[in-house]
């Protein structure tokens, strides 16, 4: 059963990531697999594997990426308590098992770049996010749905889990130019499954 921590004292790297995968097993059960991947200069990224579910869906998310907060890149000292914390969430009908290094890096880019992931945000591979995807970038979008957020002793803030969308490059551009939110409408509008591995990209005229 995942718990919620109140002691600040118990914010370790450890306790935390401990508390982040019991909240993932208490949401999706056993993980089906994982993985690990360590990056010149950030700490050791997981990736777990649940499913396929009974609609063939399969769910990668990472643990690691919530041990410390993002920082914000213009601040001096890094503050190791405040700040947000963030897992990411990625659902591929079917599974593409080659997308675990993609969302390793893609969990290590806060604490390598000093990036501040948010809602509406977006990361870029420059490449496919699996062999043979039609997508290259990610948009993440806004979390509670899927897994809820983790409460963490005050000051510090929730441990949030972002679901992640594929973009095209196209709809990835699209997205640089009219925001997020414009395209979220539009793949709504045309009734866009973000789950396929294989879909189109959406209509931008």
């Amino acid at each position: 059963m995942a718990h919620d921590f109140h002691d600040p004292a118990e914010l370790s790297r450890a306790s935390v990531l401990a508390a982040v995968e019991a909240r993932l097993l208490a949401t999706f059960g056993e993980p089906s697999g994982r993985a690990a991947v360590t990056f010149l200069g950030a700490d050791r990224i997981e990736v777990l594997r649940f499913g396929p579910d009974a609609d063939g869906l399969v769910r990668y998310v990472t643990l690691g990426m919530s041990a410390a907060p993002m920082a914000d890149p213009t601040s001096v000292v890094a503050d190791p308590v405040r700040g947000p914390r963030a897992e990411l969430v990625l659902t591929v009908r079917g599974g593409h098992d080659d997308v675990l290094r993609t969302l390793a890096t893609f969990a290590a880019t806060p604490q390598v770049e000093g990036l501040v992931l948010a809602p509406g945000g977006s990361l870029d591979l420059g490449a496919p996010l699996w062999a043979g995807a039609p997508f290259t970038s990610v948009l993440a979008a806004e979390p509670g749905g899927l897994v809820p957020d983790l409460e963490l002793a005050e000051p510090a803030e929730p441990v949030r889990f972002l679901p992640l969308l594929p973009m095209t490059p196209n709809e990835a551009g699209y997205k640089r130019v009219h925001g997020a939110a414009v395209l979220e409408e539009r793949w709504l509008r045309y009734g866009t499954d973000l789950r396929d591995p294989l879909r189109r990209g959406v209509p931008l005229d």
